[in-house]
């Protein structure tokens, strides 16, 4: 059983950054792909980034390539967000998962563990 606790969220202005991290606990950590989704109020769960077991393929959403960057640490058990250039439509809770098929990292159902969730809110 893996354990995910998302940090890093808060309120930031329009064009801000911030850096989001997932610690993992109680599994194997470099053998789960890892990706991040998040939810705005009323909205369904959408797919932002993933990483693949050894960091070396990443994958990301339209609406955040080239504004958003995902990376791990293995030595660390830790996945990362960097968000920059953040807009209020990235305002959302950003949840962080493992995935240990990671076949279709870009699909909510991929995966087998979720953290809490850590609010993102970008005034404008």
């Amino acid at each position: 059983q893996v354990q995910l606790v998302e940090s890093g969220g808060g309120l930031v202005q329009a064009g801000g950054s911030l850096r989001l991290s997932c610690a993992a606990s109680g599994g194997t950590f470099s053998s789960y792909a890892m990706g991040w989704f998040r939810q705005a109020p009323g909205k369904e769960r959408e797919f932002v980034a993933a990483i693949r077991r050894s960091g070396g393929t990443t994958y990301y959403a339209d609406y955040v390539k080239g504004r958003f960057t995902i990376s791990r640490d293995n030595g660390k058990n830790t996945v990362y967000l960097q968000m920059n250039s953040l807009k209020p439509e990235d305002t959302a809770v950003y949840y962080c998962a493992a995935s240990q098929g990671g076949v279709g990292v870009r699909s909510y159902s991929t995966y087998d563990y979720w953290g809490q969730g850590t609010q993102v809110t970008v005034s404008s």
